[in-house]
């Protein structure tokens, strides 16, 4: 919603003329709304994600729709970045144009149309991928791919999720949680005796790295703690693994199912944003190079990390392993994680047998499955 909005009424309260249902007429197209931007500083990032969604999505299948959400917080009809795709997908340029005509949520999710609608959010970060964007979408009463309001919430906070990890038994690394109002006189004091030199000071609620430092002494976790705040007044602070990064694919609802994993050798200390987005220095081995017993023993965790946020649709679950200590330690879960043909999530998928284009029909089949359970639940007649 643009600035200045905030007394408005919800302006989901016109929704789309026909949600869409699990078995739609075969000669019938949904008309896929791909929601990308966003207000986080992540918003590059979604951008190249929704140009290869878009690029891969089949046109006989879908009515393509692609809105965005300027950083501002102006919701915009994408008509640059539909004129590009109507001129063929292979013209589409490497970033989603932002540019069109503003409009508000209400105008971009119920447009005069006859066919069924779901929404494919491409928000990473906050306000988009933190259970805000998809709260909005269940008052619009539109199926949308991905997590419900309350796992995106869990999962979006690091520490809220290390909780409900705690609460499940399931592993994890050693971690302190803490407020911007917690960092007195003796909050260096009290990380470094229960942590150790070095250590991972992050946003509780970012992604893609952003903000993440690795902190060797006590003036760096002091500049650490100060970059962080700049995202969040919640801080989530790590002790340092010396383990491999392996990431699992989990997909589905009810019956999730997880892909093989995959692993991540940084080019950097660690993986930061650079590492992900621009160096290209990372190297991304999929399969693991893990046994069988290991690989279904990460399996096996990922989905229960997965049911403990009560993940739908999809998620990556991210795993330390100290192969000559504690083994497999859930680090966190992502569920809007990268979605480019290159990212981890779709090429785990792809080594494990579901195409990236195949991917993409899953999960929109997997969101009007969910939206019709739930549908039956909220009739009062």
């Amino acid at each position: 919603m643009s600035p200045g909005a905030e007394s408005e009424p919800p302006a989901a309260a016109t929704p789309p003329r026909t949600p869409a249902t699990s078995t739609p007429p075969t000669e019938q197209r949904i008309r896929l709304v791909v929601l990308f931007g966003g207000q986080s500083a992540e918003h590059e990032v979604s951008l190249v994600t929704a140009r290869h969604v878009l690029a891969a999505t089949d046109p006989d299948r879908y009515d393509l729709a692609p809105v965005a959400i300027a950083k501002d917080g102006r919701w915009i009809i994408a008509t640059d970045a539909a004129r590009a795709l109507a001129a063929g997908s292979t013209g589409l340029p490497d970033a989603l144009p932002t540019s069109g005509s503003p409009t508000e949520p209400s105008g971009a999710l119920a447009a005069v149309t006859d066919e069924p609608v779901v929404v494919f959010p491409l928000l990473h970060g906050p306000l988009g991928e933190d259970g805000t964007v998809q709260g909005l979408l269940e008052l619009a009463g539109v199926p949308y791919v991905g997590c419900g309001v309350l796992a995106s919430a869990l999962a979006m906070d690091k520490g809220k999720a290390k909780d409900m990890f705690s609460a499940r038994g399931i592993p994890q690394a050693r971690h302190v949680s803490l407020h911007e109002n917690d960092l007195d006189a003796s909050a260096i004091a009290d990380l470094e005796a229960a942590l150790g030199y070095p250590m991972f000071v992050k946003p509780a609620n970012m992604g893609s790295s952003v903000g993440v430092t690795k902190a060797h002494d006590g003036d760096e976790l002091r500049a650490a703690l100060d970059l962080a705040l700049r995202y969040d007044d919640w801080l989530v602070v790590e002790e340092t693994i010396n383990g491999r990064e392996i990431e699992c694919a989990v997909l589905g609802n009810l019956e999730p199912r997880a892909s093989l994993p995959g692993e991540i050798r940084p080019g950097a200390e660690f993986y930061d944003y650079d590492d992900k987005y621009r160096s290209g220095a990372a190297e991304l081995i999929i399969p693991a190079e893990l046994s069988p017993e290991v690989t279904g023993k990460l399996q096996t965790m990922a989905i229960a990390a997965y049911q403990a946020l009560g993940c739908e649709g999809m998620a990556r679950v991210d795993f330390f392993y100290e192969e000559n200590g504690r083994g497999l330690l859930v680090n966190e879960i992502n569920t809007i994680p990268g979605f480019t043909p290159i990212s981890m999530y779709p090429k785990m998928w792809e080594a494990s047998g579901l195409s990236y284009p195949d991917l993409i029909d899953e999960l929109i089949r997997l969101a009007v499955e969910r939206y019709d359970r739930r549908a039956s639940r909220r009739r009062t007649d």
